[in-house]
């Protein structure tokens, strides 16, 4: 909950490696990529989220007098290593793609380029952040998409893994694609909408419905979407809220976002019956909102049935992704300078050969089909190379090389994902509002294919290699199995 201070919010073992570079005398120059490998539930794409916390972690990056002192009581640690420890500051460069930017597997979603010691210290904090907002930001683009452009508020607080995972998750929720949230200190925090209506408390704590559902009408007119299934939905609830909504017009109150709420029972057959008698009643704009443990599953599923809701509120599946509760990105040494600036290549093998990394220090390429718009594919090459959309292109399939595609020239187009954030320990990057990142990332949403947004069998976006990357970790590879 401290947000202020996270120095410590780390793995024992990157403090030790720390003390082991720094006792070699190992000041070499690295860079690490952090990528995830597979996308949440079984999906074509995810949303990247969580770099303004990365940015407020990196500028707060510090050990203090308690730190220090926490340290040297564990026993591991030698007093010439705690003195470092007492001025250290991050001094590198970090390049990321841009919140709620669309992203895939294997590609370098943060890039840190700093010496050893501060690159390995900052891993932890920065999987930790990445992880969870990312993951929130996907399953909530993944339930609006479900929603087909009906109003979806997340209101999981009560239900997310502790308050820092309610709060970040709520404004990654909004980055996906949320229309708010009712999470107060979220709204309070990152300036995004606070929404919500009333609990079964406030209508059990009234003599009658009548009454609850009228007394919360004159309190909030212009906000009045009251829940309707405290004791029966089609006989007590409706009929009540059909009669408070005559009697604000009887009074002149006018109807503006108004309507009622479910939080049970079979939500096809209740909302289409509720939409007959609020349209008989002369209420055809009220708002039919649902609740009750929704997922973009349940939703689809409603949508095929011909339910009638049109604003969906989505707690503890969206707050805590309960299908796929972990995003499973990691961070991986991708290459040390040499003493003539050279970045030397390094690659970690394995048996799984959706382990083996990508070499080298690198940067990615968008590209798009040149007539829609859409996501044609992702290219992950060495920093420095330069593409001329005119030619023909070859890529390369990362993990089944024999695997390449022919771009032909003029019929596509490239943009560069990442943009720097710090230079030399200086943050040069201006986070944008919440708000705005939201934007954004329905922009990007825009350019996915249909076919990738699916949840059964989505199509696959590839993430392919350029020539010189590919003839780069082909080599290597080579020389390994010499």
């Amino acid at each position: 909950m401290n947000t202020e201070h996270l120095t410590l919010l780390t793995d024992l073992y990157e403090l030790t490696m720390m003390q082991g570079y720094f006792k070699t005398g190992n000041q070499d120059t690295v860079v690490f990529d952090a990528f995830y490998r597979a996308n949440p539930d079984n999906g074509g794409y995810a949303i990247c989220a969580g770099l303004a916390q990365i940015i407020q972690y990196i500028e707060q990056l510090h050990f203090d007098q308690s730190d220090i002192s926490y340290l040297r009581s564990l026993g591991m640690f030698d007093d010439d290593f705690l003195s470092y420890l007492e001025t250290f500051h991050f001094s590198g460069d970090i390049y990321a793609i841009p919140e709620g930017t669309v992203i895939f597997p294997r590609e370098p979603l943060v890039k840190v380029i700093a010496p050893i010691l501060e690159a390995q210290l900052i891993e932890t904090a920065i999987l930790n952040i990445l992880n969870h907002q990312s993951l929130i930001a996907t399953k909530a683009a993944r339930v609006c998409y479900a929603a087909q452009g009906d109003s979806v508020m997340e209101f999981g607080l009560r239900r997310a893994q502790g308050p820092d995972a309610g709060v970040y998750g709520a404004r990654a929720a909004v980055i996906g694609g949320c229309c708010g949230t009712s999470n107060v200190l979220s709204g309070k925090l990152f300036d995004i909408p606070v929404k919500g209506t009333h609990a079964h408390s406030w209508i059990m704590s009234f003599p009658d419905e009548y009454t609850a559902f009228w007394t919360y009408a004159k309190s909030y007119p212009s906000a009045c979407i009251l829940l309707v299934d405290t004791y029966d939905t089609l006989k007590s609830g409706i009929p009540n809220a059909i009669r408070v909504f005559k009697e604000m017009q009887k009074q002149g109150i006018p109807l503006t976002n108004y309507g009622i709420r479910m939080d049970s029972g079979d939500l096809a057959y209740l909302s289409k019956k509720a939409r007959k008698m609020l349209d008989q009643a002369g209420f055809e704009d009220a708002v039919i909102s649902a609740s009750n443990d929704l997922d973009e599953y349940l939703i689809e599923n409603l949508k095929a049935q011909g339910a009638t809701i049109t604003s969906w509120g989505v707690g503890t599946n969206l707050i805590t992704s309960k299908n796929c509760p972990a995003f499973g990105g990691v961070y991986k040494l991708a290459a040390i300078q040499n003493k003539q600036g050279e970045f030397i290549p390094k690659i970690k093998l394995s048996e799984n050969t959706e382990k083996v990394t990508n070499p080298g220090n690198k940067t990615i390429y968008r590209i798009y089909e040149k007539d829609s718009g859409k996501i044609k594919a992702d290219l992950i090459c060495l920093e420095g190379e330069t593409f001329d959309c005119n030619k023909d292109l070859r890529i390369f399939d990362p993990l089944e090389t024999w695997k390449y595609t022919n771009l032909k020239g003029g019929e596509y187009t490239m943009r560069k994902l990442p943009i720097q954030v710090f230079d030399k320990g200086r943050c040069i990057y201006q986070t944008p509002k919440v708000m705005d990142i939201q934007k954004y990332c329905e922009q990007e949403k825009d350019t996915l294919w249909n076919e990738t947004k699916r949840f059964v069998n989505p199509n696959k976006v590839y993430v392919d290699l350029s020539d010189k990357l590919f003839e780069m970790k082909r080599n290597i590879l080579r020389g390994f199995s010499k």
